[in-house]
């Protein structure tokens, strides 16, 4: 019988008006890779806060037995001194500091006179290499990518020396052969006896990786999936989560495409905001009819985020030019707030960063972009703002028990709908989506989906920008395919395939390394 690191015992945490974990009971092997799924809301995040100190015991009933003994952490660093260590999904690195003075943040290396420079790099260099990253230790954050910053934040962890690593969403803003590597690294950790619990909405992720997977639902345990033999299909573990079976991952949607452009962008060239003489989109040029999803498609760092920004007015770059047309008439949008205006939509994938204000309400949230509209004579009209949040609450279907609970206590899934709710009160005629569906589960992700199909249903105009290429093809009606700053294919859902849209990235890559 497998001996186990790890027992949690009825767990339950409460915050204001909504039971997070109900008597949850959690048990991990030493040695195992151990998923734990669910959709939005599920618990999951606030199990490994628990588990972590970063929610002190007393404000929690339950047991937590590490390592034979109860533990009741007050803090991160009381964890941290057990060998317990989680990396979040918003990566805890400073920018401006080196790789090797973040790997140390909190966990210096003194000497006699301070900081032990000398030692500190040498041990981060250690580090690096187990992790496999051949940056630089003196390297600053912010010149690497960010699955690179993901590698220095597992290389930090070792630095502590880690026994059981919880990883919340660890590839959910890396691309596919990041992810692998990432993966792959967590395997080969494993065979060195290091215990990980690893949070992920990728499932094909967690049957690839993963030996038990445990399914949270509601704030409670559903079950536990054996997978050592890594036969578990997708579809069982969705069973578990949603507590039925989803047999269309992606809703169906009559095709009424018009004839009309809602947006035409013709040779679009953008320069990096900070090195002018950088290009970073080349001469785009594309169309969206009404009621059409357009994808764009592409590797990190092609470009898509960038276009979308540039034409949001202008939230991005430098040096742009081209045209831009909405609804068949030339605008020269200078702002956000003129592209507003215009009728553009921006869903930002950094919901938390850019998309919402935390802090503020669901209602605050709901109407900021359009304050014009609950406004009476230069005054919020805060009642009217409570029933425009409710009408959007009801209509997406967002999970809160009040249009006044703070967005920031939302799960992602929650925040991804007041953000969509957000544009879709300012009635944009066209709304690009980057990454809609972001770090949010598989539940979560129909119901975007289905208000996806609303929208173009509407005749609105759809931009979707996805780095999931079955999302791109399970909801797409064309498909653009980016690399390096350039267009490199068009294609039709009806053509397109996982294998063609690659094909187009690598093929357009030999090309520019064959003429350089």
């Amino acid at each position: 019988m497998a001996e186990n690191i790890l027992v949690m015992k009825n767990i339950t945490k409460e915050f204001p008006g909504v039971k997070a974990l109900d008597n949850v009971n959690f048990e991990v092997e030493r040695g195992e890779i151990h998923a734990l799924v669910g959709e939005n809301g599920a618990g999951k995040s606030t199990l490994m806060n628990v588990l972590s100190g970063t929610y002190p015991y007393g404000t929690y009933t339950g047991d937590i037995i590490y390592e034979g003994e109860e533990c009741r952490f007050q803090t991160l660093r009381d964890s941290e001194e057990k060998g317990i260590v989680i990396i979040h999904q918003e990566l805890a690195l400073i920018p401006e500091l080196s790789i090797g003075e973040n790997m140390f943040l909190g966990n210096e290396r003194k000497g006699r006179f301070g900081i032990d420079w000398d030692r500190t790099y040498h041990e981060a260099r250690t580090h690096l290499d187990q992790v496999g990253l051949k940056e630089n230790e003196h390297t600053l954050i912010k010149d690497i990518g960010t699955g690179k910053q993901q590698l220095v934040e597992i290389a930090k962890a070792l630095a502590k020396k880690v026994r059981l690593l919880i990883l919340d969403e660890p590839t959910s803003s890396l691309n596919e052969e990041d992810s692998r590597m990432l993966l792959n690294l967590l395997l080969e950790f494993k065979k060195q006896g290091l215990t990980s619990i690893i949070i992920s909405h990728k499932l094909n992720e967690v049957a690839y990786v993963a030996d038990n997977i445990t399914v949270l639902r509601d704030g409670a345990t559903i079950e536990t999936i054996n997978n050592r033999e890594k036969n578990v299909d997708e579809d069982r573990i969705i069973k578990g989560m949603v507590g039925r079976e989803l047999s269309d991952r992606f809703p169906r949607r009559e095709h009424k495409i018009s004839d009309e452009i809602g947006l035409e962008v013709k040779n679009w060239t953008v320069h990096h905001p900070i090195y002018t003489e950088k290009v970073v989109d080349d001469d785009i040029s594309f169309y969206v009819r009404k009621g059409e999803i357009v994808g764009f498609s592409g590797l990190q760092g092609a470009g898509r985020t960038e276009l979308a920004m540039s034409i949001f007015g202008r939230a991005y770059g430098t040096g742009i030019s081209g045209q831009l047309f909405l609804n068949g008439k030339e605008v020269h949008i200078k702002n956000e707030r003129q592209a507003i205006e215009a009728g553009l939509a921006y869903v930002t994938e950094d919901r938390k960063g850019n998309g919402l204000i935390l802090p503020q309400s669901i209602a605050v949230n709901t109407t900021m972009a359009r304050l014009d509209k609950v406004c009476h004579n230069g005054v919020i009209d805060r009642t009217k703002e409570n029933i425009v949040a409710e009408e959007y609450r009801e209509k997406l279907k967002t999970k809160t028990p009040s249009v006044q609970q703070a967005a920031g206590n939302l799960s992602g899934g929650n925040q991804q709908k007041v953000l969509l709710a957000k544009w879709m009160f300012a009635d944009s005629d066209v709304l690009i989506l980057d990454e809609p569906t972001r770090g949010i589960d598989v539940g979560a992700k129909y119901e975007i989906y289905c208000i996806m199909n609303d929208l173009v249903a509407q005749g609105k105009s759809v931009v979707m920008i996805s780095s999931e290429l079955p999302e791109i093809l399970g909801m797409c009606d064309r498909i653009y395919v980016m690399n390096e700053g350039r267009i490199v294919a068009e294609m039709s859902v009806a053509e397109a395939t996982q294998e063609k849209i690659m094909a187009a990235i690598l093929k357009s890559e030999k090309t520019e390394n064959e003429g350089e």
